[in-house]
């Protein structure tokens, strides 16, 4: 297992005991995490709270991001692959695409590499909340 995938599965997991979605993401550069989050959409009241964003948020600004890799526990949805192309980030890794399938299309129209790793503990997290909770998982991106 990737380690940044396993730090974006902890901000997942935090995201969950907050009473929000779990998806974690973090943003590497050079080997280092220069920013993390999670999902915090709910606990904020805030639609765009997504994990990526908070993820790049929390980078702040670092300047050209061509050399960054963004890891997140599930696909991007348009929202924040619009956000990965906007910044000129090359490659995401992310943990699974079966729950949501994402704008994975359109990240490599755009010239972006795309990993998922298929990741067992992020496709049952997904799962799992989905099924608990369909209302929250259907008020914008899951429907």
């Amino acid at each position: 297992m990737d380690n940044f995938l396993l730090v974006a599965i902890e901000e997942a997991k935090l995201g969950l005991e907050e009473g929000g979605i779990p998806i974690g993401s973090v943003l590497v550069r050079s080997g280092s995490i220069i920013g993390r989050g999670h999902n915090r959409r709910v606990q904020h009241g805030d639609p765009m709270a997504h994990a990526e964003i908070e993820c790049l948020r929390d980078a702040g600004r670092v300047g050209n991001y061509s050399d960054t890799v963004l890891y997140s526990t599930l696909m991007p949805c348009h929202l924040c692959a619009g956000a990965v192309v906007q910044f000129g980030i090359k490659s995401v890794i992310v943990g699974e695409s079966v729950t949501f399938g994402g704008a994975v299309d359109f990240m490599l129209d755009n010239g972006i590499s795309v990993k998922d790793m298929k990741d067992a503990e992020c496709i049952a997290m997904m799962e799992r909340y989905i099924k608990e909770h369909p209302e929250i998982w259907n008020e914008d991106i899951g429907s």
